[in-house]
């Protein structure tokens, strides 16, 4: 006989683990330092890759006037502006990284809570139907 209501948990379950699932379950499998310091770092790799490639291509663009005027320039303070610029860039995206992770987390574990929820029902429904179908075997002693 068909437990209609193991059907549906069974049907939730698959839904998720194909759905948000895909997205949140892997999440949770971190600890929330962890998960938040590797996105850290691979903010970092990538903040510092794009601002190397815009002051680049910002040297490029500006490359005529920079050799004309190279001697005429402090180079020791553009310098100073292109580290005070970028360490302002990387401080910025941390925190923005910092924060979208964190919601990030915060959401996974909320719904991966709610399916380890669904998960201990279903567990409780066949625990429930083993005892059903142990009890209709012979009363007492042992079974062969």
């Amino acid at each position: 006989m068909i437990n209609e209501e193991k059907v549906k948990i069974m049907t939730k379950l698959a839904m998720y683990e194909q759905g948000k699932g895909r997205k949140y379950l892997p999440v949770s499998r971190y600890y929330r330092s962890d998960y938040i310091g590797l996105a850290l770092i691979k903010n970092f790799f990538l903040v510092t890759i794009g601002y190397v490639l815009i002051v680049a291509a910002v040297a490029v663009y500006f490359g005529e006037y920079l050799l004309e005027n190279i001697h005429k320039m402090n180079l020791v303070a553009l310098g100073a502006y292109i580290i005070i610029g970028y360490l302002v860039v990387l401080i910025v995206y941390s925190v923005l990284t910092y924060i979208q992770y964190s919601v990030k987390y915060h959401r996974a574990k909320k719904s991966v809570r709610e399916y380890y929820g669904q998960l201990t029902s279903l567990s409780k429904i066949y625990v429930r139907e083993e005892r059903k179908a142990s009890g209709k075997g012979a009363a007492g002693g042992y079974r062969k």
